[in-house]
């Protein structure tokens, strides 16, 4: 099948050189300079070199163009000035406004949208991550088919429609997009099938799982490899990890517990990225305890967090899913800033402080952990015969052991466990 997606998608050059407009529309809750430093790390992520970093004020967006039509004469002077072979548009474009926009700078223009699509298409390693970065793409590309075939629509046939064969290869090349679609959604099933057959085999284990969320680069890999041993990418850069990564962990009067590393989030998250990757976020939304990772040194911190809220409400995450923060990146803050964050985490039971990098804070993480997932563990008499070194082993690996006392051939053990495990261990 051959979508217009398919042909733009071969003029992203590695080292193309890209001029980055944010339309400032005036959102109080965010920082244009870190949106657009954002922005430029989103262009950098896919090696595009970028020229330039502009903010326009749009106090009324405008139909055909976003912005005014003198601020596209200053853009398009701008793009012949650097040279720009791309214009990213920190913002949601439609198809008509792309086209105008295309037209008028005489370069090519993609929207905030395009860009996270096209990062996600680079990145994804999996054969689960590719089928659903292609059906992002198309569900998106679905509506700029306009722009894509205008060469077909000057056309006109003699058979009596108005439309002619522009029309007919735009319908047809719908259709292919939609059966496609169709197909990917089904094969998608069948991995959410299998997903939940893996998880309901971890349940009935049962091991706790411990999934981090957090805002794109805010450390959660950096973090997932600190605590499992574990080589995931983790590096300074927007989306390094797009597929799942799933580890065992031991805890504190806990046998086993899998850590979870998802894909970052970032605002304004394509409605198509949400749809596609639902697969991938079950695992967020079945979790037994979510950390929330969050780069306390970055000025739009309180923005990002509320973006990261929002998207686990759109994918269904229960309010009363147990969760914290982790505010991460402790090592960037200078000596007051680093006190006063630290002071803050000691006075609230929803905060660890720490760094990643450094491994500051990182056993507080793992007590707090620990301490949220046998926060509904019962305290437990129980009688073993002395010889017994297995049951006594079973008790120090699932539980915690808060004293023994041995009396003649036997042995009495206080220990905290949870529920589902005092009944395992009755069975055995």
């Amino acid at each position: 099948m051959s979508t217009g997606f398919n042909r733009d998608r071969d003029e992203f050059a590695r080292g193309g050189r890209a001029l980055i407009v944010l339309p400032d529309q005036g959102d109080a809750h965010r920082d244009a300079e870190a949106r657009l430093d954002e922005t430029a790390g989103l262009a950098a992520a896919i090696g595009l070199v970028v020229t330039d970093k502009v903010a326009v004020r749009v106090r009324a967006p405008k139909p055909a163009t976003l912005v005014g039509s003198g601020q596209v004469e200053q853009l398009a002077v701008q793009v012949r000035q650097d040279e720009a072979d791309l214009v990213v548009f920190d913002a949601s474009l439609t198809p008509v406004q792309q086209r105008n926009l295309e037209t008028a700078l005489e370069a090519k223009v993609i929207d905030r949208t395009g860009l996270i699509l096209e990062i996600f298409g680079e990145r994804a390693a999996t054969a689960e991550g590719r089928l659903q970065v292609e059906l992002a793409h198309l569900d998106y590309q679905g509506g700029r088919l306009v722009r894509s075939w205008t060469h077909l629509e000057r056309q006109r046939g003699g058979f009596g429609f108005l439309g002619g064969p522009g029309e007919t290869q735009i319908e047809a090349d719908r259709r292919l997009i939609r059966d496609r679609m169709a197909r990917l959604r089904r094969e998608l099933e069948q991995v959410s099938r299998t997903r939940g057959l893996h998880r309901e085999r971890r349940q009935r284990a049962p091991w706790p799982v411990i999934a981090l969320v957090g805002y794109t680069n805010a450390g959660k890999s950096t973090l997932f490899n600190r605590l499992t041993g574990a080589h995931v990418m983790a590096e300074n850069l927007l989306f390094a990890t797009l597929d799942p990564t799933l580890r065992q962990i031991a805890l504190p009067g806990i046998d086993k517990a899998i850590l979870s590393d998802t894909v970052g989030f970032v605002s304004d998250l394509p409605t198509q990225l949400v749809a596609a990757f639902k697969a991938t976020l079950e695992e967020v939304v079945s979790a037994d305890l979510l950390i929330h990772v969050r780069d306390i040194a970055h000025p739009d911190t309180e923005a990002q967090r509320s973006d990261v809220e929002a998207v686990l409400a759109e994918i269904g995450v229960s309010e009363m899913t147990p969760r914290f923060e982790a505010w991460n990146k402790l090592d960037l803050l200078d000596p007051e800033r680093h006190d006063a964050m630290l002071a803050e985490a000691e006075r609230r039971n929803d905060v660890v402080a720490l760094s990643a990098l450094s491994g500051e804070g990182v056993d507080a993480l793992i007590d707090r952990v620990a301490g949220k997932l046998t926060a509904g563990h019962r305290r437990y008499w129980i009688t073993l015969d002395a010889g017994d070194g297995a049951g006594a082993a079973w008790l120090h690996a699932h539980g915690e052991v808060l004293g023994q006392v041995s009396e003649g051939l036997e042995t009495q053990y206080e220990v905290r466990l949870a529920e589902r495990d005092y009944e395992r261990f009755q069975q055995r």
